[in-house]
């Protein structure tokens, strides 16, 4: 852990620097970009009911959205007020009122009508629920019969048919940290947070590469960093106030690097509201674009580091830090010789990029004192995402961009809460300020006063697969209980999780909102549980940002749900009834006696007890892990690893998917358009040049498919890397394979191989045989590949 402390905001220049701007017209009329007065001023209409109370939220409370950290409308980055659509929008799930009893109480049929928008719109959830099988409707049921029948159940199946899943839906370190204490408390380790489905890959690679499971530095080293490198990112479109730091950065001279397949409307440049001259003129962000392959990154940095170990046979020291490397790293003769045994013709074709251009990047790398790597769901959503990271940190390693100012990893966040929750425990790998292996184990158990589980317990993934076991495995899931969570919308598949989550006997959903995945059936019965939101919790809560700041959110004022509860405390009461001879062991009197065992729990969390008012933050691990090189590792050093290249199993004439974001927040969509480049939900993103060889025109209808399932949409041209195709999440999941996870980290694999045709010609020879020809082609070509 690092010694030296963070040093708090800095002041943004006072002059403006026209050689930024994107336009001279104002505003950027004329230009497809987001419309934030607009979307402010429709923010306020949706809030008109509860308008005291949303601005209540906004100056006093911790943001609910991305995991940049805002605490009220200040941060630790830059002085000045910061506010962005990604809050606003989220803003009318924390006041709209309850749901109306004759919608709620409406047959399933109806209630299945309407999309996850329609029904989020609805309202809050206002009661405990339950609709047994067969039943047409949800009934009303007391908070002490649900919990009651919840626990009969737990009582009487076997701990490894039991799993917990939380989302990053605004859940604080305590909620996870009760669940993670809960779930071993009855025995079982099958629990899971969302982290599973973004950022798993970057914990897991940066464990085994430098030792920490977290960002190693702070946004304020974007400012004045020499290279600021996006991989995989759209921080512009995700996380809208970090484009205020790239504003700061820009202003000090850093260049900033993007590396996609899809050259980003939102980071080539933006109209940054809160800065009077970016809200004017706009401002250029990205100093230059890298379009990769979809899946070509590790190709890409195996060409990086094959032109430094050139360039330092003609001139030690011209790119690598040598004295970084002797001193700190391990590894650096087999990865040398790895990297050398690369062929530039295959490093090319894999990642789509020149050798030239490659050889630009490593020199420019080379010649940065200081570089800070910002990387997203473009890394890590991949079977391969553990070695996408691990190829980042050995550049990271061979350059010393770690551990001082203006140097780093940092695996940027989406969600607010999210970075707690393994750290929290709420992982089967993962134990309060540990590994669920070796001293931590006896560590935890000495806090928690009961023996652990011993075994395994299975990724989130795994867990839903385990409905369909026979009725008989140990294994068989028959009770689920989600904190939120929305599987038939983020899990690839849909048609298969349906069929897994309506094999589960019991399904409890505890949430704010109804979403598809609560009005699935069960084989005996769904229960919700209405939970209330972070800003509703006697006793406030806290949330970790993606720079590891830990932030006190204060109970505000404001209209209740009358019967939601706190979510820390449900699953406390859960499981009092479930063993009552031991419920003391896992009974808090208040939010501060709970952060006051997290702090004894999570050596890294001392100083968690002492948060209580708002604004009270702090951060563990110093400015910088890994300080001055020190990794926390066995012998202090990190480790350089070399990275296979992975197959990208692409047969000849098709093409390689990923998914995109839209205006949205995860699976919780806020418009059909798309505010940077105004395309619908359905269209399919490619470039002019695959689209003539397909004769293709701009708004035909396409068709794509494969194996897993089928995708209409209609084409839209776009500066995307040739063979490839961006199409908006969660409506590509049809086409994403089931079952398939990276090894280390256990992430579902987001990209895969597709088949594209006009929709005339598709539906034109659409019988069975043809279809199925052409599935079995392709699927042959890979495994021939393979």
């Amino acid at each position: 852990m690092g010694k030296t402390k963070h040093t708090g905001p800095i002041k943004l220049p006072g002059k403006p620097d026209p050689k930024l701007w994107v336009s001279k017209v104002p505003f950027g009329l004329g230009k497809v970009k987001p419309k934030h007065i607009r979307d402010t001023i429709k923010v306020m209409a949706d809030n008109r009911d509860n308008l005291p109370y949303a601005m209540r939220i906004l100056t006093q409370g911790v943001c609910d959205g991305c995991a940049l950290g805002v605490s009220g409308l200040y941060d630790q980055t830059l002085a000045g007020p910061h506010v962005c659509t990604t809050r606003l929008n989220l803003l009318r799930l924390n006041t709209m009122p309850a749901i109306k009893p004759n919608v709620l109480h409406a047959d399933i049929d109806e209630l299945r009508k309407m999309d996850s928008t329609e029904l989020r719109k609805l309202g809050r959830l206002p009661y405990p629920l339950i609709r047994r099988k067969g039943e047409r409707k949800f009934s009303r049921l007391s908070w002490d019969a649900a919990l009651d029948m919840i626990a009969e159940r737990i009582r009487q199946i076997d701990p490894k048919q039991l799993a917990f899943y939380l989302t990053a839906r605004g859940i604080t370190n305590e909620s996870y940290y009760a669940a993670a204490k809960v779930a071993r408390f009855l025995g079982t380790n099958n629990i899971d947070n969302a982290s599973r489905i973004c950022h798993s890959p970057s914990k897991t690679a940066l464990k085994r590469s430098v030792g920490i499971g977290a960002s190693s530095c702070n946004y304020k080293d974007w400012i004045g960093t020499d290279v600021l490198v996006f991989w995989g990112s759209v921080a512009a479109n995700n996380q809208p106030v970090s484009t205020k730091y790239m504003y700061a950065a820009k202003r000090k001279g850093t260049k900033i690097i993007v590396i996609n397949p899809y050259r980003e409307p939102a980071m080539d440049g933006y109209w940054v509201p809160s800065i009077a001259e970016s809200a004017l003129f706009g401002t250029k962000l990205a100093d230059d674009f890298y379009q990769v392959n979809i899946g070509g990154d590790i190709a890409f940095m195996h060409g990086v580091m094959k032109h430094w170990f050139a360039m330092e046979m003609e001139k030690p020291g011209s790119a690598i830090d040598r004295k970084f490397v002797n001193e700190h790293v391990n590894g650096y003769e087999e990865l040398r010789q790895h990297v050398k045994s690369q062929d530039w013709a295959q490093l090319e074709r894999s990642s789509g990029i020149s050798r030239q251009r490659m050889e630009e990047f490593a020199e420019l790398l080379a010649a940065s004192k200081s570089g800070v790597f910002v990387w997203s769901m473009g890394l890590t959503q991949h079977r391969f995402g553990t070695d996408n990271i691990s190829q980042v940190a050995n550049l990271a390693l061979l350059r010393g961009f770690l551990g001082r100012e203006y140097c780093g990893l940092m695996p940027i966040r989406g969600h607010s809460g999210v970075q707690g929750s393994g750290e929290m425990g709420a992982d089967p790998f993962s134990l309060p300020g540990g590994e669920f292996k070796g001293d931590d184990i006896p560590r935890v158990e000495h806090v928690w006063g009961f023996k652990l589980p011993t075994w395994q317990g299975d990724i989130v993934g795994v867990t839903l697969e385990n409905a369909l076991l026979p009725e008989d495995h140990e294994r068989k899931l028959k009770l689920f209980y989600t904190s939120g969570g929305n599987f038939l919308e983020t899990m690839p598949e849909p048609d298969f999780v349906r069929d897994c989550l309506e094999s589960i006997q019991i399904r409890v959903h505890q949430d704010i909102v109804l979403n598809t995945s609560t009005l699935a059936d069960a084989e005996e019965a769904v229960i919700v549980l209405p939970a209330m939101t972070r800003y509703e919790q006697p006793g406030g809560g806290t949330s970790t940002s993606t720079e590891r700041m830990v932030y006190f959110s204060p109970e505000i004022a404001g209209p209740r749900i009358e019967e939601a509860r706190t979510e820390w405390q449900i699953y406390c009461d859960l499981a009092a009834r479930v063993d009552p001879e031991r419920a003391a062991l896992v009974q808090f009197k208040d939010a501060h006696a709970l952060r006051a065992e997290i702090a004894k729990a999570s050596p890294n969390y001392d100083g968690v007890q002492h948060l209580k008012n708002k604004g009270d933050v702090f951060q563990w691990g110093g400015a910088w892990l890994c300080e001055d090189g020190v990794c926390p590792t066995k012998d202090g050093r990190g480790r350089l690893i070399p990275v296979e290249l992975p197959e990208l199993r692409k047969p000849e004439g098709h093409f390689y998917i990923t998914s995109r974001r839209g205006k949205q927040f995860n699976s919780m969509i806020y418009s059909n358009k798309d505010p940077f480049n105004a395309a619908d939900r359905y269209d399919v993103l490619l470039s002019k040049s695959d689209a003539a060889k397909h004769g293709i025109t701009e708004g035909e209808a396409v068709v794509l498919y494969n194996s897993s399932g089928s995708f209409h949409g209609r084409a839209k041209f776009a500066d995307i890397a040739s063979g490839n195709l961006e199409l908006y999440w969660p409506e590509c999941n049809a086409l994403l394979p089931k079952k398939v996870y990276e090894p280390y980290a256990g992430i579902p694999e987001y990209n895969t191989a597709v088949v594209m045709e006009r929709a005339e010609t598709y539906h034109a020879l659409k019988d069975t045989r043809y279809v199925e020809k052409r599935i079995a082609e392709l699927d042959q070509e890979i495994a021939d590949e393979e």
